[in-house]
């Protein structure tokens, strides 16, 4: 795949290796999560840490990008703070469902959810702010559609865990689309609606001795990665969007859940041949929908050098 840069070469370079740096680093969390379960935390207490950790972090990136003011001006609208907890009830729904669906071999199902995720932001584009969908999008869209049935028929029931995850992230982009403001300030702010609950949700854990956090240095370590492993890869994340086209970082999307399919496989969760199937069908989505993305980054610029303007 070609680097079509909106950045001179080497920064082009840079943002594609900073963006696969970050997919990467969601894409191996699920390790992250199910070596902290077999070291005895329990999916209430990984998701607790995360949120707790998640806060600081955040905050440092909103220190570094220079965006406390936008942080103010959320506690000043109540609209807009409403907003944003109703995004934060997204996120940590969906953490709640794939911490505890890695940790009880449902890794396979859940890095399914966030295969559909892109197909279904399309959907929902069309449908709420008019986007148009091409016939590759809508081909991706009906592929994605068929493997999701029979994933259903390989699993014996609706993959819930995979509709929960992508159908939680779809609304949470929807409104972080709608909500003017940037994603370093926005996760500060989700994350600190997060903090005092997480607070209290890891004091109660340490009352009632199911704590595992402070009992030997491996675990501590580990739930004390939880922060900078959700924080970090949105870092890399805005660096790499505003110097590469969409198509592109569209491209790198689906590191992350091919990287968790990997580690369901690893740890031995089963895949059928139907299950197999259903996930043929997904990539051949996948597939269609990147070639579709590339296509129109391709025309964008075509069009731009046929006018006299910069292809960047």
């Amino acid at each position: 795949m070609s680097l079509p840069a909106t950045a001179p070469g080497g920064s082009a370079r840079q943002a594609f290796a900073a963006g696969i740096a970050g997919y990467i680093i969601w894409g191996l969390i699920p390790a992250l999560f199910i070596l902290a379960g077999r070291s005895g935390a329990s999916p209430l207490e990984i998701l607790a840490q995360r949120a707790v950790w998640a806060a600081p972090w955040a905050w440092l990136l909103v220190a570094i990008s220079g965006h406390g003011e936008q942080v103010r001006r959320v506690f000043r609208r109540p609209a807009l703070l409403g907003q944003l907890a109703i995004s934060a009830l997204m996120i940590v729904s969906g953490w709640a469902v794939y911490v505890w669906a890695v940790n009880n071999g449902h890794n396979l199902e859940a890095s399914l959810g966030y295969y559909i995720n892109p197909l279904l932001n399309m959907a929902i584009g069309a449908a709420l702010f008019r986007e148009r969908i091409s016939a590759l999008g809508l081909g991706a869209i009906g592929l994605a559609t068929v493997g999701a049935v029979l994933q259903a028929l390989a699993l014996g029931h609706l993959p819930l865990i995979a509709i929960f995850l992508a159908v939680t992230f779809t609304i949470y982009g929807v409104i972080r689309k709608r909500v003017e403001i940037d994603a370093q300030a926005g996760l500060f702010v989700e994350s600190l609606l997060m903090w005092v609950p997480a607070v209290g949700l890891v004091l109660w854990l340490g009352h009632t001795g199911a704590a595992r956090f402070g009992h030997g240095l491996p675990i501590t370590l580990l739930l004390l990665a939880m922060g900078p492993v959700t924080v970090a890869p949105l870092a890399f994340f805005a660096w790499t969007t505003r110097r590469l086209p969409l198509s592109t970082v569209g491209f790198l999307q689906f590191i992350g859940p091919t990287l968790g399919f990997l580690i369901g496989l690893a740890v031995g969760e089963r895949l059928t041949l139907l299950g197999l199937l259903s996930f043929g069908f997904i990539w051949a989505g996948v597939a269609l929908f990147v070639f579709g993305a590339w296509r129109a980054g391709q025309r964008l610029r075509l069009a731009k050098v046929a006018a006299g303007q910069s292809p960047a």
